[in-house]
């Protein structure tokens, strides 16, 4: 009895009762959690007991058998299956036997069983569960409770387990489902369970599907539950077409024409929102595909061979018919939609999108009279809808065919920038950032620049969602307008572009932007940073100017936030800080990055002393912060070149923190990245520091709690260390061979695919290496070394790693490219004594292979090391 009035207190709202009910129930776990979990077991399965303690104990045996955090639930799983046989089998009696004889929903038992089931089934324990839940639900005697909780536990089960483990039960849980969707089960809330537990169980039933009598069965019970009057089971009905869609694409054939567009079409146009998402995801779902299938066909072209699955062209098809709704869809939305309230009007704009990106052309024709008829319509739901549609076919359809239609429309959007309804101007901007992004030459059109770039500018003081798509606009335009420029062959960098006379005004107005009051909201204050960086960059010489002062400002506002520091009262305050430090450090970057080499010296004192106060402060404690300070110097250190060399021993410490910083990676990656560029500017003299870089680099390779992700960019490091100090480099090289010869000896599954791509990341990391070392070593003509002697001992096995490289059919581009450059180097340091070694089909291939890379650096280097072995073939004959 104690146990149960515990359990009542704990939805207590008298916070000492409730307070001492919890940690009651933890002393108990704590003192003997087998115990504690059959008496909770015991409750639960107890019908007598009241509704709420049998809630509760359900509740406490579930947070004991699972957790969200994924290592806590492995933790709990491997803890339960420690337990003795009894004990288990006692609680799982229980639980499974409670199954149906609560009275309140969602069934708490039906979770328990699930957990314990996805703990034991991977293991090959519990072996007949599966088949007695599906008696439960088949059985003409059971009841609807027990029917509906038993199809909750399969869909608990089949969504937490992984999908391999159940893939021999399948026959026996679609058996439990089928019959808990079919037509004539009179209860909604059966069904419901059932057409959920369905939804989970798509990904193993890939057999049944490829039955035709089996897919055909569970076809026609699915489309049959999208026609229920409840809701609930429709959604869920629906969701699961979606779903097959995207699983089973290649089976869909028989059912689009007589069923599944009838269904989805009726969907998308229900008044019931939840009902009209799915049918409209249905679609978006067939264009993500075949825009899949039109990439996968384009690829097994190229390669000569027929591709594995083909498109049936289902959007093509469907056009006429959808791109009407569509339409009609987007006039629904409302004036105070919530940003991330996803809404059917939404949905069918992401839909036009997707439609657009996979029919191309075809979309047009649907789309435009809706436009025209649309864009002066004095319901603003209209004018939003028509804007929007235009917005949405930008991408896809050949830009060349879209540009006259956008010189026709663009003064029209000028006007709307003005319109009276914000939903109007918000979209009208986001559309304007579209077409300078994808259709960037009808833009920059003299005909209409002036007008535009007034209402952009005069946009950047409207509502904060309106002015951060003018933010976003102006990123597209800066980029639009420097693409447009004029350059001549020796001179990359434009003397002028079509916004050198605005230039003032736009960078004045986003400035000012970026110190709102309400800069806050809709991300405008990060949106008008971003356009102040991209215009910086994309900026020709008679802007230079302008860029000097922005320095100066954002300087000065830099130094202004530091003085802040001591004032900051709470978190949300510390957040905001630490976001604007980290925004001016990105555009501390941008504006250095076009810097002149005779103006960086200038101000590189005021920015370091900033930036080394940034290191000091407690915003370092945030990673983000660190990681955008560390990335500014290194800006600085690309500009400055070795005059770096004066802020060396000030910064050394920050450094070493930065790669010491193992818990954020990003913030470690960033320092080592760093460290790369220091070594590359200052070339000899960073030896002082070397010991010490080398130490922190080689902690880091050994230690394990650094991600794996900074592992490939150290190793690339000792090559940019060596080039530098050349071979000085010498007392390093033991140790540095012995760690490339242990991660090139890093595998990869067949199919795991992320662990591909970092073995081909090491790898390349790994002959970044031995590029560095080899021509560090080998030093240049004015400067020639014999220390590159000492690799020779190692050189067989640096060209049998190459040999594996070009065997494994998954090596990436940039392996083939940095293969190339060491054996070139190979070849130029060691030469007549490579013959041997090089001149082979397979090293032959490889090169031949590099050579007809797309990609112009791993051509460049096949070419070469291709022309060096010849070099040595010919001077041996």
């Amino acid at each position: 009895m104690d146990l149960i009035s515990i359990l009542e207190k704990t939805v207590s709202p008298d916070k000492a009762e409730l307070e001492a009910a919890q940690n009651y129930l933890e002393q108990a776990a704590a003192n003997n959690l087998p115990e504690f979990l059959k008496s909770l077991s015991n409750v639960l399965q107890n019908a007598s007991n009241t509704p709420v303690a049998r809630m509760a104990a359900g509740l406490q045996l579930k947070n004991a058998l699972t957790s969200k955090d994924t290592e806590i639930r492995l933790k709990y799983q491997e803890r339960w299956l420690q337990f003795p046989a009894d004990i288990r089998n006692f609680v799982k009696q229980n639980v499974l036997s409670a199954l149906g004889t609560e009275t309140i929903r969602p069934s708490s038992a039906a979770q328990c069983v699930a957990y314990i089931a996805v703990a034991e089934l991977p293991r090959g324990e519990w072996p007949d569960l599966i088949q007695m839940l599906t008696q439960n639900v088949t059985n003409a005697n059971s009841t609807e409770m027990t029917k509906e909780a038993t199809l909750e536990a399969i869909g608990y089960i089949c969504q937490d387990i992984e999908p391999e483990v159940l893939v021999t039960q399948s026959n026996d849980i679609l058996t439990a489902i089928v019959h808990g969707i079919r037509k004539d089960e009179p209860s909604d809330h059966v069904k419901l369970a059932a057409t959920n537990a369905l939804l989970n169980s798509l990904e193993f039933t890939k057999a049944n599907f490829e039955k035709e009598s089996e897919r055909h069965f569970i076809m026609q019970v699915v489309c049959e539950a999208t026609q229920s009057s409840d809701t609930k089971v429709r959604v869920a009905a629906l969701q699961c077409l979606v779903k097959i869609m995207s699983l089973y694409y290649q089976y869909m054939e028989a059912y689009m024409g007589p069923a599944l567009f009838a269904i989805t079409m009726e969907a998308m146009k229900s008044d019931i929102d939840e009902v009209a998402l799915q049918g409209i995801e249905f679609w978006s779902n067939v264009c993500d595909e075949e825009v899949d299938l039109d990439i996968e066909a384009t690829e097994a072209a190229e390669q000569g061979r027929p591709p594995a699955r083909t498109s049936r062209f289902y959007a093509k098809g469907a056009l006429q018919y959808l791109v009407p709704i569509l339409m009609q869809t987007l006039t629904k939305q409302d004036e105070h939609d919530d940003e991330d309230d996803w809404v059917p009007s939404k949905a069918a704009g992401v839909c036009l999108m997707l439609m657009a990106a996979c029919c191309e052309d075809d979309i047009v024709i649907h789309v435009l009279p809706f436009v025209k008829n649309n864009i002066k319509n004095p319901d603003w739901r209209y004018r939003d809808a028509a804007v929007m549609a235009f917005g949405s076919i930008l991408e896809g359809p050949d830009p060349a065919n879209l540009k006259p239609v956008v010189e026709q429309a663009m003064p029209m959007f000028i006007e709307l920038m003005s319109d009276e309804s914000v939903v109007v101007r918000d979209t009208v901007a986001w559309t304007i950032g579209r077409v300078c992004e994808l259709n960037p030459e009808a833009a920059v059109n003299e005909a209409y620049l002036k007008p535009l770039l007034e209402a952009l500018v005069k946009g950047l003081s409207a509502e904060p969602r309106v002015a951060s798509n003018v933010c976003w606009a102006f990123s597209s335009l800066a980029e639009a307008a420097f693409e447009a420029a004029e350059v001549t062959e020796e001179n990359q960098e434009p003397n002028t572009y079509c916004l050198s006379g605005y230039f003032e005004v736009i960078v004045a107005k986003l400035l000012e932007t970026t110190e709102r009051p309400d800069g806050n909201q809709a991300n405008l204050r990060n949106a008008a940073y971003e356009a102040l960086m991209e215009l910086v960059k994309n900026s020709p010489k008679d802007c230079y100017v302008w860029v000097q002062k922005t320095t100066m400002i954002i300087l000065e506002r830099l130094n202004h936030v530091l003085a802040l520091e001591g004032h900051i009262q709470n978190t949300s305050d510390r957040a905001q800080y630490n976001d604007l430090q980290s925004l001016l450090c990105a555009t501390l970057q941008s504006v250095l990055r076009k810097m002149t080499p005779e103006d960086a010296p200038k101000i590189s004192d005021a920015i370091m002393s900033a930036l080394l106060q940034m290191f000091s402060s407690s915003s370092c404690k945030s990673g983000g912060v660190q990681e955008d300070a560390l990335m500014a110097v290194s800006m600085l250190v690309e500009v400055l070149g070795e005059q770096f060399m004066k802020y060396m021993d000030a910064f050394m410490p920050y450094l070493a923190l930065g790669l010491k910083n193992h818990a954020e990676y990003q913030v470690c990656s960033a320092a080592v990245g760093l460290t790369g560029d220091i070594c590359r500017a200052l070339s000899i003299k960073v030896l002082p520091y070397c010991d010490d870089i080398m130490t922190l680099l080689m902690e880091n390779l050994s230690n394990a709690a650094v991600h794996r992700s900074v592992k490939p960019q150290i190793l690339s490091v000792f090559g940019d260390l060596a080039l530098s100090i050349g071979p000085h480099f010498r007392k390093y090289l033991d140790i540095v061979i012995q760690t490339l010869l242990q991660a090139s000896q890093t595998q990869a599954e067949k199919n795991d695919y992320d662990m591909i791509d970092y073995v081909n990341e090491l790898r390349e990391g790994c002959l970044e290496a031995y590029t560095g070392i080899i021509q560090g070593l080998k030093g240049d003509q004015s400067t020639p070394s014999s220390e590159v002697n000492v690799v020779q001992p190692h050189v067989p096995y640096i060209i049998q790693f190459i040999t594996h490289i070009a065997q494994d059919p998954d090596h990436s581009d940039g392996c083939l490219a940095a293969s190339a450059g060491v054996i070139g180097d190979l070849c130029s340091a060691f030469g007549q004594s490579m013959i041997s070694l090089v001149d082979n089909d397979i090293i032959n291939e490889l090169l031949t292979k590099g050579r007809r890379s797309k990609t112009v650096k791993t051509k460049t280097l096949a070419t070469w090391a291709t022309k060096e072995i010849r070099k040595l073939k010919n001077a041996a004959s």
